[in-house]
């Protein structure tokens, strides 16, 4: 199933997408897309590994560039644009992936404060050469405050938790005000209780009107302000619509290629998977 064209306006819309193909090593990561993403609203791109969820957030950070269309229309718009500086873009776009917390720990010297601040300029640190004023440091200060973090201001991150890590990692992607928090696998290598407390935290920036895009193959790390649900199955669009209407055990049993059991609790959703799906009665 596939989103109706987009009919609100540029301002109100961030990314619109029509009949994407993306091509890697020769195969398709990426296959005839079309979707809407709003401001506004929270959304949740689910799937299993490979379906093609990575390629979608790289396609919008323009990391990824899409096959060109006979028609020579553009494929893909952010924020009403199809061209787009990459560095303007991301003050628009805070990204938070274990991918970036990897190479953040490469530095493992760089304190929470130094992270945060680092957000105003794309970087990995400050360079000697890149001028700081107190504005943006007072910032980088209150965005530490917002994720709890404030207290890990001074310290190395080689001495902080996972959990502690990924909070500073926000921190920088909230001092340029983005209008779309992107969290790709956010929780990956958080303990249950470092998990819980993550996700507690992206809720209330949900409710504090950032517009948050979660990438994830986690039923249960949907929050409860997330309102849509994109689904994806080898590079494909399964289903994406309201969430209570596409996350259904039929959905995910269809998109995962085993049969879901699917329990709601609080706003929450858990799954489970119960047996592998036959493939003729999924056709």
């Amino acid at each position: 199933m596939k989103d109706a064209p987009c009919t609100q306006s540029p301002q109100g819309t961030l990314l619109s997408i029509e009949h994407a193909t993306v091509v890697k090593s020769g195969k398709r990561v990426l296959d005839d897309i079309s979707l809407a993403i709003h401001l506004g609203g929270h959304t949740a791109i689910i799937g299993p590994n490979g379906s093609g969820k990575s390629s979608l957030i790289k396609l919008l950070t323009r990391e990824y560039y899409p096959l060109a269309r006979i028609d020579d229309q553009p494929t893909v718009r952010i924020l009403g644009k199809d061209r787009w500086n990459i560095f303007e873009l991301r003050t628009q776009l805070g990204i938070v992936s274990a991918d970036l917390h990897n190479d953040f720990l490469t530095e493992p010297e760089l304190t929470g404060f130094d992270v945060a601040l680092s957000g105003f300029f794309a970087t990995k640190g400050i360079a000697p050469h890149q001028h700081v004023v107190d504005e943006q440091r007072e910032i980088a200060r209150h965005a530490l405050d917002r994720m709890a973090a404030g207290f890990l201001a001074n310290r190395p991150i080689g001495e902080m938790s996972t959990g502690e890590v990924r909070r500073c990692l926000i921190a920088r992607a909230l001092v340029s005000r983005p209008l779309a928090l992107i969290l790709d696998e956010p929780t990956t290598g958080l303990d249950m209780v470092a998990q819980q407390r993550f996700m507690e935290s992206i809720r209330g920036l949900a409710r504090a009107g950032t517009t948050i895009i979660l990438v994830t193959h986690h039923v249960q790390e949907i929050i409860p302000e997330i309102s849509r649900v994109v689904l994806l199955r080898e590079g494909k669009i399964a289903a994406t619509g309201e969430k209570k209407a596409t996350l259904t055990a039929a959905n995910l049993s269809s998109a995962f290629g085993w049969r879901i059991a699917l329990t709601q609790h609080h706003g929450y959703y858990s799954a489970a998977a119960a047996e592998a799906v036959d493939e003729e009665q999924q056709a």
